[in-house]
């Protein structure tokens, strides 16, 4: 039980390494930060929360995952490597994919909204 404990407080550090510290993390946050307004504001039903919900849990997941393989590939690659930096260019462009499909998301609950309140 006691390895259970300390593997939830392995984890936490590991949150707390990038929250804050992590530019692209903190995009991430005020994003997620103006969807929950949005979703408060627009009043957003319990599916369109729950998709909201796993968007953020996708890109802040890959997020956090793009920052330890960089730290990785920074340990065991020092120094300028083409594969290293192929590695984590793939990393960072799995965020992005995740991002885009996130907006696009974000977009299709949002924009109908928005639109309803500029003519409504």
């Amino acid at each position: 039980m006691k390895k259970r404990i300390q593997s939830f407080g392995y984890a936490i550090n590991g949150i707390k390494a990038v929250f804050g510290k992590e530019a692209n993390m903190n995009i991430h946050l005020i994003m997620t930060a103006l969807v929950i307004i949005c979703g408060v504001l627009f009043s957003i039903n319990t599916t369109e929360w729950m998709l909201c919900i796993i968007c953020f849990g996708v890109v802040i997941s890959l997020e956090m995952i793009n920052s330890a393989i960089e730290n990785l590939v920074d340990l065991v690659s020092p120094e300028k490597n083409k594969l290293a930096g192929r590695t984590k260019d793939i990393a960072a462009g799995a965020v992005l994919i995740a991002a885009i499909c996130t907006a696009i998301v974000g977009l299709i609950i949002f924009v109908p909204k928005g639109w309803d309140w500029l003519i409504g």
